[in-house]
């Protein structure tokens, strides 16, 4: 049981991204858990990062913590303070590091890990579970730590999706605005992956649903894809947004809207997977593309976070 009277430290952990293009290959290998990518991809990946002018997510899930710490010190009740840091799988600061620091700096034993992918289940976020246990340790024979489930369906953080869904269909000219396709996408992953935790699946299409009833938008007017599937030989989770453009072309269709419902910050899959390779994608089958703006530190974000790390102390008292 969480002690009011304990600090607790709170752990916002992403798969992380190469602070420099230099740091690219390193930061693949750990992906890859330590074996290299071939050379062709490493410098196709360098490609990517140098036409996004790199990667704003630590950046962003650093301001993310800033604003949560503030929110929930803000609340707090005589007694409670809490330390929230960034923790990384893949790159500096990584999970290991964070718990490091909540231990030595801060004195804190009892930490609340939040993965920053609202759907998610144990297997499919393994690696993320596995960092932290590992890390776990440091926080001394009394320390305890808990991950936070998965979050999808926080009432504030729907809103706060169902807000940027509007706000681009509001900069639209009205009679754009009125048969815009929206699709709501979200990351493939191989199907081998998520073959026994068809939870996983059912979270991805329960938000999309929701927001698209916050919005009023009628069935006919969205749907669902993945994105930024992996370059393997396995076969990964459909439809594809590859395939989904296309087919929107042949429906008359002259613009859509891509609405990202699973990431939370401006990175890679979005700067370059939506605004760069799925605009050329929509472009070389005649519709322009339109996207919405990550959550980023948005109000509604910060306040779900939080409403996770009292969700989690409430359930463990």
């Amino acid at each position: 049981m969480l002690e009011p009277s304990r600090p607790i430290g709170v752990i916002l952990m992403s798969f992380g991204t190469p602070a420099t293009v230099d740091d690219v290959p390193d930061y693949l290998t750990r992906v890859r858990g330590g074996r290299p990518f071939p050379p062709a991809f490493v410098e196709e990946f360098k490609g990517r990062f140098r036409m996004i002018g790199g990667s704003p997510l630590l950046k962003i899930t650093l301001a993310q913590a800033k604003a949560l710490q503030e929110l929930l010190n803000a609340a707090a009740t005589p007694g409670e303070r809490y330390s929230v840091v960034v923790g990384m799988r893949h790159a500096p600061p990584m999970i290991d590091e964070a718990m490091a620091h909540l231990a030595a700096v801060d004195r804190i034993t009892d930490v609340v890990g939040i993965i920053m992918a609202p759907q998610q289940t144990p297997g499919v976020m393994a690696g993320y579970y596995a960092a932290a246990e590992a890390a776990k340790p440091v926080l001394g024979p009394q320390g305890r730590l808990w991950i936070a489930k998965a979050w999808h369906t926080v009432p504030v953080f729907l809103d706060g999706l169902s807000r940027r869904v509007r706000e681009a269909l509001d900069r639209l000219p009205a009679a754009e605005r009125a048969a815009i396709p929206v699709v709501m996408s979200a990351h493939s992953l191989p199907k081998s992956v998520v073959a026994l935790e068809p939870a996983y699946t059912r979270m991805l299409h329960d938000t999309a649903a929701a927001v698209a009833s916050r919005v009023g938008l009628p069935k006919e007017r969205w749907r669902f894809s993945y994105q930024s599937a992996g370059q393997s030989t396995e076969e990964w989770l459909k439809p594809d947004l590859k395939e989904v453009l296309p087919q929107i072309a042949k429906e008359g269709r002259k613009s859509v809207l891509i609405a990202p419902i699973q990431f939370l910050a401006d990175h890679l899959e979005i700067l370059y997977d939506v605004d760069i390779a799925a605009r050329r994608d929509a472009e070389a089958v005649g519709l322009k593309l339109h996207r919405i703006e990550a959550l980023n530190t948005a109000p509604e974000l910060i306040t779900a976070l939080a409403e996770v790390v009292r969700r989690e102390r409430s359930e463990l008292r």
